[in-house]
């Protein structure tokens, strides 16, 4: 046996795995097809809860458990394990990733080691949950404002356009955060302001009255119970200052991955090592060593001299001044303290004069090349 102060230092997925072997060659064997822990009423709509900003962060937490107060709704939740903000729409492949039960009162919950359209797409395949498809995907809610072209950038739009894309209609929300003045207490009221458009959601999706073609993007205001109402806005065309800073190698920055001290690479194994597996946990671990020893500066790219030195970057995203004024604007709505609704189509849809104009340069170029 493990004295019960040491510590575990076996990935949790590799540990689950052990359990579940040694609980088989005791006879209690698993059923995979059996169905979720908590109870389930096949009257009630199944609700998908995730989010971008990590399990436990309170957006979600305040989220289910409103949903499960209200007992109108079958509520599950497949989440991000940690702070996957800024992933935009990317997806784990060929790796695996860890799926470990989580305690969230009134629902069936799951973290997940990989992003939120990880976990969308995972939650509706069919290999997790024994239902078909949900009656709505809820994404958020996010820490921060998503708004203009940051829903490129945003994993918790992601979430719900990924939902859309298996024709599963979805809502995106983020709260209008602002680290000198919020307070976690602000997520509870963007919550109580929200839910009455996602029971009408729910509604008009079983009347068959809700739009297929598009997903809905709320951001509501930094004082959520002082709102002006819903405002049905507009994509602006905002988006946050992208500024790279040169940092020093022999600092360490708590967050920075290309740090090259023994310290930063042990914090990186304890990450790694909430993987699924040691052997994923071992190559994910040789791939950031190489980064670490090869991150090169543009200038010395390819070159074999040994004396090379590496040059450290930092991003940071900063706001900056904005020039439309269009009251319709999701940004300049949430501004005047309306709760934003955008509609976001799946649709890459280009305007006919831009389309004119693409298609008159391209003849004019091809002529003069033949």
């Amino acid at each position: 046996m493990r004295p019960s102060g040491a510590k575990n230092l076996l990935p949790p997925g590799l540990v689950s795995n052990l359990q579940d072997v040694l609980s088989s060659k005791k006879g209690g064997t698993k059923n995979e097809d059996s169905p979720e822990p908590n109870s389930v009423d096949d009257t009630k709509p199944v609700v998908l809860v995730t989010n971008a900003d990590g399990i436990e962060s309170p957006g979600l937490t305040y989220l289910v458990d409103a949903l499960v107060r209200q007992a109108l709704y079958n509520v599950y939740v497949c989440a991000p394990q940690s702070d996957e903000s800024t992933a935009g729409h990317s997806f784990t492949l060929k790796e695996s990733i860890a799926v470990t039960s989580a305690e969230i009162h009134g629902a069936t919950a799951y973290e997940v080691t990989g992003t939120p359209v990880d976990c969308v797409s995972l939650a509706l395949s069919g290999a997790l949950f024994s239902w078909s498809k949900p009656m709505l995907v809820i994404s958020g809610i996010n820490k921060g404002s998503t708004c203009g072209r940051h829903m490129f950038y945003s994993a918790v739009v992601a979430g719900a356009r990924e939902s859309l894309f298996s024709g599963v209609p979805a809502i995106s929300m983020s709260l209008d955060w602002k680290n000198d003045e919020s307070k976690e207490s602000d997520f509870k009221d963007a919550v109580s302001v929200c839910l009455p458009l996602i029971n009408a959601a729910i509604r008009d999706i079983e009347k068959g009255a809700f739009p297929k073609c598009c997903f809905l993007h709320v951001e509501v205001p930094k004082s959520p119970l002082t709102n002006k109402g819903f405002k049905l806005t507009k994509q602006s065309h905002w988006s946050p200052k992208l500024c790279w800073q040169a940092i020093s190698a022999n600092r360490n920055h708590a967050a920075g991955r290309f740090v090259p001290n023994q310290q930063s690479l042990g914090l990186q194994l304890a990450q790694l090592g909430r993987d699924a597996s040691a052997a994923g946990a071992a190559r994910r671990l040789a791939t950031q060593k190489k980064n670490i020893e090869e991150v090169e500066s543009v200038g010395v790219s390819g070159k074999s001299d040994s004396n090379r030195k590496a040059k450290y970057f930092r991003l940071e995203l900063l706001d900056k001044k904005q020039e439309e004024e269009d009251e319709d604007l999701d940004f300049r709505a949430l501004e005047n303290g309306f709760i934003a609704v955008t509609s976001v189509s799946l649709s890459m849809h280009v305007d006919a004069d831009i389309h004119a104009a693409a298609s008159e340069w391209i003849s004019t170029a091809l002529e003069v090349e033949q």
